[in-house]
């Protein structure tokens, strides 16, 4: 224990130059969805693979037809001690509107708050320069001390996660070999709250649809063709409208069937942490829980799959009014999923629902937006245990267990392509305003983010749970 103590120590003394260090990564404006930022997006990887060859990684920048990877190697304590991938990324957000920021979005200021807490800001300082640096900090400390590392440590990091990733898939098919460890640690999560550290033990996965309705070969007068004619609108409004039922179910067949019931303990988690649903709908203007009767609201976004209509067109939408049927009508249409149900079940599922019921004169077709599984870490797995304790040693309050209602791709194609599951352990806060003006990443999170994966390495080197 004498190490890790050690370890926590050389964090503690060396807080004020990590900060320096962050300030220099987010310095750079890395937004990879624009090309007039390529030339940064390589000076952050660049700058990345010289502070990890520093570190005594063997660390290099990796071309792809998109923004570069960045692989650090480092062989800790041996060919026998636990292998570990950290993912992060690199690339951040556009700044738009530069004009609510407070300061400029690359020029990084501690700014202290009226309590006396402090944060960083700037542009990628939670999202993600600011998480994947606590854990490149702690390997940084946890050299310094003892000359190496406790477990075998792959980093990977990202330049396009904010742009689609489409370089993504490719890389892994062809480093599945490089890339393939024991476990995944994904920091670009959030905690429950600011003193209670959190694993995000499930992601829903996701699918995406537009659906096109076409009935007449142009638009039509409502008053010569009203009543006669089919209306693309009507007919698609009643299928949307068909997909749920009373009690807030999907009523697409076989939807439920790969759902599981939350287990009973975990169940009993999740209503002691002290949720308020009145407050979360009610930030938002609303009251009144929606979706499925006789589940939680944390049930619904956590461990229940969805369908929701995300957008609806046809007709004239402009000023004034027109009297006219639309010859097309199209929404688009996603579904979360959970557990083990599959992408490409449920889409080809949803367009056999919405075949059925377009009329014979009709014409319906699919435009396919995506499509990823949901990701669930069982509830029993050692890795849970481990890192819980891990976590609970460094914050004032036990970690929880929680899910998560949105999707991380690269957590699913880390399962389906190097057969590994993933641990997701942020430090972030709901109010961090990542994509937003003025983001901020708060020092406590910094400083015991650090704190808290040298504690996870230290515990998953003892427990060797590879």
């Amino acid at each position: 224990m004498a190490s890790l103590d050690n370890v926590l120590s050389n964090l503690d003394r060396n807080l004020d130059t990590s900060v320096e260090r962050l300030k220099a990564l987010l310095r750079i404006p890395s937004i990879s969805t624009d090309p007039a930022f390529a030339a940064d997006c390589r000076a952050a990887a660049e700058w990345l693979v010289a502070d990890l060859l520093d570190l005594g990684f063997d660390a290099s920048v990796r071309e792809t037809a998109g923004h570069p990877m960045v692989i650090a190697h480092h062989t800790g304590a041996g060919a026998d001690a636990p292998h570990v991938l950290f993912y992060g990324h690199y690339d951040v957000q556009p700044v738009d509107p530069v004009d609510l920021w407070d300061n400029a979005p690359f020029d990084p200021q501690i700014v202290t708050m009226p309590d006396g807490s402090k944060r960083i800001t700037g542009r990628g300082s939670a999202d993600d320069k600011g998480q994947l640096m606590t854990f490149v900090e702690a390997c940084r400390a946890y050299i310094a001390e003892t000359g190496t590392l406790p477990c075998r440590v792959t980093i990977f990091l990202e330049g396009e996660e904010e742009s689609g990733s489409p370089s993504l898939i490719p890389f892994l098919e062809e480093n599945r070999e490089e890339l393939s460890a024991g476990v995944a640690l994904i920091c670009d999560t959030n905690m429950w709250d600011r003193t209670t550290p959190a694993i995000s033990t499930g992601l829903r996965g996701l699918v995406g649809e537009e659906v096109v309705v076409s009935a007449a070969s142009m638009d039509l007068h409502s008053g010569y063709y009203g009543g006669a004619a089919a209306n693309p609108i009507h007919i698609l409004a009643k299928i949307l409208a068909e997909l749920h039922d009373e009690d807030g179910r999907v009523t697409l067949p076989g939807f439920y069937d790969a759902v599981r019931d939350l287990p009973a303990d975990v169940r009993e988690i999740w209503n002691n942490l002290g949720f308020s649903e009145q407050e979360f709908l009610g930030g938002v203007g609303l009251s009144i829980p929606a979706g499925e009767k006789g589940r939680s609201v944390l049930e619904q976004t956590w461990s229940r799959p969805t369908a929701e209509v995300n957008g609806i067109e046809g007709g004239y939408t402009g000023q004034g009014f027109k009297t006219v049927i639309p010859a097309q009508a199209r929404a688009k249409v996603s579904f979360r999923l959970v557990f083990d149900q599959d992408p490409q079940v449920v889409r080809q599922t949803f367009r056999e629902f919405v075949k059925a019921r377009i009329p014979a004169d009709c014409r319906v077709e699919f435009h396919e937006h995506g499509g990823s599984g949901a990701i669930q870490l069982p509830f029993d797995s050692p890795l849970l245990t481990v890192a819980r304790k891990a976590l609970s040693d460094e914050w004032p309050n036990p970690a929880v267990m929680i899910g998560m209602g949105g999707s991380i791709p690269v957590v699913g194609e880390f399962r389906k392509r190097l057969s590994m599951p993933s641990l997701l352990i942020g430090f972030g806060h709901g109010d961090d305003r990542i994509h937003s003006p003025n983001e901020k990443y708060e020092m406590t999170s910094f400083h015991h983010g650090q704190r808290s994966w040298a504690r996870v390495l230290h515990a998953l080197a003892q427990a060797d749970v590879d």
